[in-house]
């Protein structure tokens, strides 16, 4: 076979030179993580448990999670809140809520009192968005309530109902009960919260008209207006 008289000289050499190296090896995968994890928590007398499984009675618990390969953590997590804290969570949440509502709601009467509400209906409809927040939580809690109750005392009639038969209420049962005692008790705070909320929101509305009747001069006719007649002697 004839060399090509393209290729001469040092470049043959260096084509000899490129035939002759060994082909590269093939990059090896890596090992596939196999994602396992490691659990560790601490337990109510404060022992500190790491597992590569988590038992049901550590679920609700705080708790650490480690790549089982690396070692690196990857999550913490926090406790469940109790029945009670979620109530408590509830209320701080709707509270901001409420309170953000008001702030832009003072911001707006203020600025427009005067110059944009031409009649005490129009300022009255500032205040429906927020009235409509409360009532919505009371009816909510409300209904949450009825449901509670309705539920603790199925409860308590199967638990008697076992009791009157001789039979002994189980451990599951008696601490199902005490659970739902706990969520009917948060909800009735809740629902008393709102409810409070409701009062201080219609006093601040009465309020807010009587300023808006001095600045517009219109407190003394609308005092009269307010005020029921007389009946006929």
């Amino acid at each position: 076979m004839r060399p090509n008289p393209s290729i001469t000289g040092t470049g043959m050499l260096l084509v000899l030179a490129a035939l002759a190296m060994p082909a590269p090896a093939p990059a090896q995968d890596k090992p596939a993580d196999t994602g396992k994890k490691l659990y560790c928590w601490d337990t109510p007398r404060g022992e500190r448990i790491c597992s590569d499984t988590l038992p049901p009675e550590a679920v609700n618990s705080a708790r650490q999670e480690f790549n089982a390969r690396s070692g690196l953590r990857s999550a913490e997590v926090q406790r469940a809140l109790s029945a009670e804290e979620r109530a408590d969570a509830e209320l701080a949440a709707a509270q901001a809520q409420v309170d953000a509502a008001a702030a832009e709601t003072r911001k707006r009467t203020e600025q427009a009192m005067l110059s944009t509400y031409g009649s005490e209906d129009a300022l009255r409809r500032v205040f429906n968005e927020r009235a409509a927040i409360v009532d919505n939580n009371i009816k909510t809690a409300i209904y949450n309530v009825g449901s509670l109750r309705e539920a603790l005392a199925t409860q308590l009639s199967v638990a008697g109902d076992r009791e009157l038969a001789g039979q002994k209420v189980t451990d599951k049962q008696a601490q199902d009960i005490r659970q739902r005692h706990t969520e009917l008790l948060a909800q009735l705070r809740l629902q008393a919260a709102f409810e409070q909320q409701r009062k201080a929101l219609d006093v601040e509305i009465a309020e807010t008209l009587a300023r808006y009747r001095e600045l517009k001069g219109t407190g003394a006719a609308a005092d009269a207006a307010d005020t029921p007649a007389s009946p006929p002697g």
